[in-house]
């Protein structure tokens, strides 16, 4: 084992702005829906927040959507 580990650098590693922007609206929208499920169905409306929360986390973090 040589140690490197291939973290896709290098040209086919960058992403795109636009792409990156892509994700973290993709991210957001999946994040409210899932907190205003959640908090339909406890009736806490502070779920709501921590659904956008998630959602951002997501999205910053999700693989980059293929071209």
């Amino acid at each position: 084992m040589s140690g490197k580990r291939d973290d896709g650098g290098g040209e086919r590693g960058k992403v795109s702005p636009e792409a990156r922007r892509k994700q973290i609206i993709v991210g957001l929208v999946m994040g409210i829906i899932v907190g205003v499920v959640i908090s339909a169905l406890t009736t806490f409306w502070y779920w709501l927040p921590a659904g956008i929360a998630l959602g951002l986390a997501t999205g910053a973090i999700m693989k980059p959507p293929a071209k």
